[in-house]
């Protein structure tokens, strides 16, 4: 490469670094200092019973957060205007009172979720156990309102029950009953990130600094580095690389009558099938159901073609590589980036479809680049394994047709993560397409940037993939020849 390109690449990569750090700065905003969220909630399984004067409930649970705002609960009524006041006291492991909210029910709606909230935010220290006392200052029979218990957590239209520990049954009057209040907290953790953000930024410029001052050297020398040959590579075969994506992409829609609009069909009329299934037969409780789907089918509709196709990749080009010398990587990477242009257009009926449901389009959505970079950093890796694993054993295109419909349903494409049970919820998110649906669904849906850790595991479970696959290539590269 020449050395005059490489030193304006490296300061254009430097300087845009900062430009970048300052927009995520600006972008991601309060996210990077706390994450506000809403605890879970137990099913709505049965009533405790008019709260009149005098009784109290009590209701334990251990904090996961550094601090809380409110507390939601569904009262009912009883189609009524009551009168009464209901009071929800907080309080710690010693009974300490920690703070107390009011509420008048003759304000409340019937069946509705109402949040309450403390006067002050209260501190809580995480790990440490805290109780809700709920009790009525002046109910009387029929004329106070009641709240609901549960044993498990919706899921559709099923429930999974849940172990729930002694510690953590709702006491009615000093009595145990066998369930948990049906309650949320709102409450807000802390995030270090925030304050170090600036420190890490500086750090990892740094870094880049140093290694393209490595690289520079290296090219001034005549040393042969992985990233030189890379670029050189990339400068060499950039005609090459763009007819290869252009004839994929072309390929894909010749002699269709609707050509590229499929695009945009495919995602759309799937989600239109299994939107009809899940909202209507099985009944999904997912708050804006269609656009979490559709989220969610465009990402693994990419992740799926983009493998099958580069699958193919080594063996479909055969006649080429047998004659001409071209870096083999540059096949199944072509048909990723193929694919990355259908994606582009996927995302079209995705952002309509927000505007048809009225979701916002917030600056969040600046930072979906992020997720797609990581998507891409996924399907190369495992392109390059299967690529690989297509020479030698010709049966993996049958097997991946297999493994890829079970990804498929261990993905929550159409499913709430709350359905997995606990002892398996572990194991679960080590599904890479897990974190970066999430991901996508996070910046479109709530119009907010993911908590540093999201982003971290995004990057993690593309980067390892992707090394794996390049390490794997590397190796067998050699041998392709012999079986082809």
């Amino acid at each position: 490469m020449n050395r005059k390109t490489l030193q304006k690449g490296s300061a254009a990569i430097l300087l845009g670094y900062w430009l970048l750090a300052i927009l995520f700065h600006w972008i991601a905003g309060a996210q990077l200092y706390f994450r506000d969220e809403k605890t879970e909630m137990m099913a709505m399984n049965a009533m405790i019973g008019e709260l009149t004067a005098g009784s109290e409930l009590r209701q334990s649970f251990r904090a996961d957060a550094d601090e809380l705002f409110s507390v939601s609960l569904p009262l009912t009524t009883y189609d009524r205007t009551n009168t009464a006041h209901l009071s929800i006291v907080l309080e710690d492991a010693e009974g300490t009172r920690l703070g107390e909210i009011v509420l008048d029910e003759s304000a409340l709606e019937d069946g509705e979720m109402t949040e309450a909230c403390f006067p002050e935010p209260v501190t809580l220290r995480k790990g440490e156990r805290y109780t809700l006392v709920l009790s009525s200052l002046d109910g009387a029979p029929g004329n106070a309102c009641t709240v609901w218990y549960g044993t498990g957590i919706s899921a559709a239209r099923t429930e999974i029950q849940k172990n729930i520990p002694a510690e953590d049954c709702l006491l009615v009057n000093g009595q145990v009953v066998n369930g948990m209040l049906c309650f949320q907290l709102g409450v807000r953790t802390h995030l270090w990130f925030g304050g170090a953000y600036w420190y890490l930024a500086g750090i990892c410029w740094l870094v880049l600094l140093v290694y393209a001052l490595h690289l520079l050297r290296a090219e001034k020398e005549g040393k042969s580095t992985a990233a030189l040959r890379l670029l050189s590579a990339i400068q060499r075969y950039q005609f090459l690389i763009r007819q290869l994506i252009s004839r994929d992409f072309k390929t894909k829609y010749k002699r269709s009558v609707l050509g590229i609009l499929w695009s945009f069909l495919n995602p759309l009329l799937m989600m239109s099938v299994q939107y009809l299934v899940f909202s209507t037969i099985f009944k999904s409780n997912i708050s804006n159901f269609a656009l979490y789907l559709l989220t969610g089918i465009v990402c693994f509709n990419f992740f799926s073609e983009a493998t099958s196709m580069s699958l193919v990749s080594i063996v479909g080009n055969a006649s080429l590589i047998t004659k001409v010398y071209v870096p083999k990587y540059i096949y199944p990477v072509t048909r990723v980036l193929s694919s990355g242009v259908n994606l582009l257009f996927s995302i079209v009926p995705l952002f309509g479809f927000m505007l048809l449901t009225g979701t916002p389009f917030r600056p969040a959505l600046l930072l979906l680049p992020f997720g797609v970079l990581c998507l891409l950093m996924l399907c190369t890796g495992m392109g390059l394994l299967l690529s690989t694993s297509m020479v030698f054993f010709r049966d993996t295109q049958f097997l991946w047709n297999v493994v890829s419909m079970l990804w498929m349903y261990l993905t929550p494409i159409f499913y709430p993560v709350s359905i997995i049970p606990d002892q398996w919820l572990t194991l679960y998110k080590c599904n890479p397409l897990y974190h970066i649906i999430r991901f996508f669904r996070i910046l479109i849906i709530d119009g907010v940037s993911p908590e540093p850790k999201a982003y971290l595991l995004c990057f993690l479970v593309s980067a390892v993939p992707l090394l794996i696959g390049v390490l794997i290539f590397r190796r067998n590269q050699d041998k392709f020849i012999l079986n082809l």
